[in-house]
């Protein structure tokens, strides 16, 4: 029932309020005749319905005036309480309600200003209106509690509406938390496809293309060399294909019934066979591993793969040099990878600002799995590039920075 009426106020207002106001000046004009066997009601009953009707006008305006409603009807109450009308429930009932709307729609400073002042208003002319002594617990006391009611009430509505907009505020950041959660995950999985197509087609396009011009270079002379780097070549473009397929395979649903069986991302399990198909490139690639071999993170063994794949790929194509080295150095918490080569220095690698992808999608590997990456040129000559990536914890430790 409370329900139904708080849904009919809430979608019709002006007759709440009507209904409101019209109430409150019936209990006004009921509350000055009421008596008690000390005292008997004043005889003069138009001041009472004056001021009832001005208070029940006024309580139109509770939800969008209510400081004003509050002086109005509380100067109202004075006057009746001077003229020796009884304080009672009925009789404060305009001045009651105003006080619960100020505590329900604005601040605590402003309800303990209002009301205080309300409170002392009403004792004072109230008491001051019969001798001492003669009811002045009920003009004192009682209007206090009365009056103390609706701002109580009022005061923990106001609580209980801010406790449900925080509420709805929180979910709407939650909401919006989740979407913004959402997008950077799928930029996230974009960036890391984006990645793995980028060292994908490099590596392959460029040990396809060395193969190709190798085997164009020594088909009059040598056929029998050019037969062997076709052959490469073919399964160079094959390799190329099925990590393709792989790749973009992971766009797929996982219960898409047409969906193959995708092989495994790369680690450094497949090295042997990333090394040999640079060897048929022309590239000669030198492998040393420092410290003993340990079992590397999902993440980190096909970062490290690719890293590796992406600066030998980088030595093929820019590189003036033929042969490379990658060392593997395995420490307590890290892997060290450093591949260099013997080109020369400024054209052994491009720079990051030359618009290419290359050490920028390193870069970017290296610190997704807590690592570090470092390339440029070597004193001596040629390029390197170096990384430490963590073999169980993916955070940066200083011991490690330091062998860079």
């Amino acid at each position: 029932m409370t329900t139904s009426l708080e849904r009919y106020a809430g979608r019709n207002p002006r007759v709440a309020d009507v209904v409101i106001a019209l109430t409150l000046c019936a209990c006004t004009i009921f509350g000055a005749q009421i008596s008690t066997p000390d005292s008997a009601a004043p005889q003069d009953v138009w001041p009472a319905r004056i001021l009832a009707i001005v208070s029940g006008a006024v309580a139109l305006k509770l939800r969008s005036h209510p400081r004003t409603v509050l002086v109005v009807t509380a100067a109202a109450a004075a006057v009746l309480t001077s003229l020796d009308y009884l304080p009672s429930p009925l009789l404060l009932a305009p001045v009651m309600a105003a006080l619960y709307w100020l505590a329900a729609l604005t601040d605590s400073q402003t309800t303990r200003l209002y009301g205080g002042t309300t409170m002392a208003v009403l004792v004072i002319t109230g008491v001051s209106a019969v001798p001492f002594g003669n009811q002045f617990l009920l003009r004192s006391v009682g209007t206090v509690l009365w009056l103390l009611l609706p701002l109580s009430t009022g005061s923990k509505s106001r609580l209980r509406h801010a406790y449900l907009e925080s509420v709805q505020a929180r979910a709407a950041h939650a909401e919006r938390t989740r979407e913004e959660e959402a997008r950077l995950r799928v930029a996230e999985e974009r960036m890391r496809i984006a990645h793995e197509l980028h060292d994908v087609v490099a590596h392959h396009m460029a040990v396809a293309n060395a193969q190709a011009g190798t085997a164009a270079h020594l088909a009059p002379t040598h056929p029998e060399q050019a037969q062997k780097i076709l052959a490469d070549l073919a399964g160079t473009t094959s390799s190329a294909l099925l990590e393709l397929r792989a790749t973009v395979g992971i766009l797929r649903q996982a219960n898409d019934p047409t969906s193959d069986t995708l092989e495994p991302s790369p680690g450094l399990s497949r090295l042997p066979d990333l090394i040999a198909s640079y060897t048929s490139a022309g590239l000669d690639v030198t492998v040393t591993t420092d410290g003993a071999p340990r079992s590397l993170l999902p993440g980190v063994d096909l970062t490290a793969y690719r890293i590796i794949q992406e600066a030998l790929t980088n030595v093929t194509k820019h590189s003036s040099g033929h042969a490379a080295q990658v060392r593997l150095a395995y420490t307590t918490s890290r892997l060290l990878i450093t591949v260099t080569n013997d080109g020369t220095a400024h054209t052994a690698l491009p720079s990051e600002n030359a618009g290419g992808f290359g050490l920028i999608g390193m870069r970017e590997r290296a610190h997704s799995v807590g690592g570090d990456l470092r390339v440029g040129p070597r004193p001596e000559g040629g390029f390197q590039v170096i990384t430490a990536l963590p073999l169980h914890a993916p955070h940066v430790l200083q011991e490690d920075e330091a062998l860079l």
